[in-house]
């Protein structure tokens, strides 16, 4: 079922007020202003900046959409079954979409600021990543389970939560079985409690072994690893579910309408970003993000340790007004789940993605659309154009005609591979990844290299 539906909670009238809050957000570019002038950030400088984006957002809804509104919008959102595809700005408004995105991006941040740990690559992905699937799966409600059971897997191993805490955010993806047991498990609610927090609990305990075994698999070509490792557990649940007579239906919640004020929002936000990344550093900016263009961005890359905060800040503005205006130029709608995508671009700006490296596997896919039976506005094929950019290293690695064919490949793989656990993956598209960079890689590198021998007992 299909349910196109226009933002609730949304006083039009207000769209036309957003210059009004120029003045309500001028900390934030008086903050970025103060970037400029400094040639090193202190660790908590380096949060507070972080933290910047998800105050925006909250600032923004606070401002769109009234409080009471807000509150109400987010209980909707808590208590709605949001497996794939469900968009928040739908279910309980722009305003309340934003806020619980905010507020789930810095209770990450708090988590590995509180932890002792310096800043890298991850704490941006993981923010972004957290305030991106924030506006289409995870709420305030549905993490904290998964979290427990991360957090009980370092305790058995006696080893810091540092150790595993990226792995607890990246693995909220799987939130939506937390909320969904909560609904279709025919038990008392106290017990479908239970029921839920187990749940809950052993799969932040198996992740941060999957984790580390499913990069293995991949070697890092694939940069959402934990998302495959997601897809394999889902796999594993929801086939467990459906064996005791529990079944998900398909669904799609995508809202529409809102293009203008969202591009105004995501413009000022990402150039913003890029132009204090050229004023932080001047020339070294850019001479440092032309060094970037040039790596592969294979899993374990990280801009910000390598090249410097300005560097990743450049990447990451430009990455993003790539992103949102590819979406509006194939016909897209910017919304939650395509702010999601973008985001997840964003992220991995620090931990991989460039111009040079996701171009090549976003036009595989839209080459894809123009020969197949389906259109790259369909709104799972506009997902899989945005989160296909997990396979960047591929055409980092071995140049534009593998990735267009690692894009092409991946739309395929990814608009039939949820079906095997219902759409409770909320990272579809990094265990499509996984399967297309463990199929690829070892068939490109072994015609790539004709010398190749097979060795041991493995043969080519």
């Amino acid at each position: 079922e299909t349910d196109t539906i226009e933002p609730k909670g949304v006083d039009l009238s207000l769209y036309r007020r957003i210059k009004d809050a120029e003045s309500f957000l001028h900390p934030f570019f008086e903050r970025c202003a103060y970037m400029t002038t400094v040639k090193s950030l202190s660790r908590e400088m380096k949060f507070f900046l972080l933290a910047l984006i998800p105050i925006y957002f909250i600032s923004v809804g606070l401002i769109i959409q009234p409080f009471d509104s807000i509150v109400t919008g987010i209980y909707e959102i808590i208590w709605e079954p949001d497996f794939l595809i469900t968009d928040y700005i739908a279910v309980g408004g722009m305003g309340a979409a934003f806020v619980n995105a905010g507020m789930m991006a810095l209770i990450s941040i708090y988590f590995v600021y509180s932890l002792g740990m310096e800043m890298d690559g991850h704490t941006i992905t993981s923010c972004c990543l957290m305030f991106g699937f924030s506006l289409f799966g995870k709420n305030l409600m549905n993490i904290w389970a998964i979290f427990l059971g991360v957090f009980l897997y370092a305790k058995y191993h006696k080893m810091h939560l540092s150790n595993y805490i990226y792995v607890g955010i990246y693995g909220t993806s799987l939130s939506p079985i937390i909320t969904q047991l909560m609904h279709v498990v025919e038990l008392p609610i106290w017990q479908r409690f239970c029921v839920t927090i187990l749940v809950g609990i052993c799969i932040g305990f198996v992740l941060p072994p999957l984790a580390t075994h499913s990069h293995y698999a991949h070697k890092g070509y694939s940069l959402y690893n934990v998302g495959f490792a997601s897809g394999i557990i889902a796999t594993v649940l929801v086939s467990t579910f459906k064996s005791f007579g529990i079944e998900t239906e398909a669904r799609l919640i995508w809202s529409s309408g809102n293009d203008a004020m969202l591009l105004g929002l995501l413009f000022v936000l990402f150039a913003g970003m890029s132009v204090v990344a050229v004023l932080w550093r001047g020339k070294d900016t850019l001479l440092g993000y032309e060094k970037l263009l040039a790596t592969t961005g294979i899993g374990g890359t990280d801009y910000l340790l390598e090249l410097g905060g300005a560097v990743t800040l450049l990447n990451m503005g430009l990455n993003g007004l790539f992103a949102t205006f590819f979406v509006l130029a194939v016909g897209g709608n910017l919304n939650g789940p395509t702010i999601g995508g973008i985001f997840t671009i964003v992220g991995f700006s620090a931990t991989g993605k460039h111009l040079r490296n996701i171009f090549p596997i976003m036009a595989g896919v839209c080459i894809a659309s123009t020969v197949r039976a389906w259109d790259i506005t369909n709104p799972s094929a506009l997902l899989a154009l945005l989160f296909s950019t997990t396979l960047a290293p591929i055409a980092g690695e071995f140049g534009i005609l593998c990735g267009v064919l690692a894009g092409f490949l991946h739309a395929s793989v990814a608009l039939n591979v949820g079906i095997v656990y219902g759409g409770m993956n909320l990272y579809n598209n990094g265990f499509a990844g996984g399967i297309v960079a463990m199929f690829l890689v070892p068939v490109i590198q072994s015609i790539r290299d004709r010398r190749a021998r097979a060795k041991g007992d493995l043969s080519l």
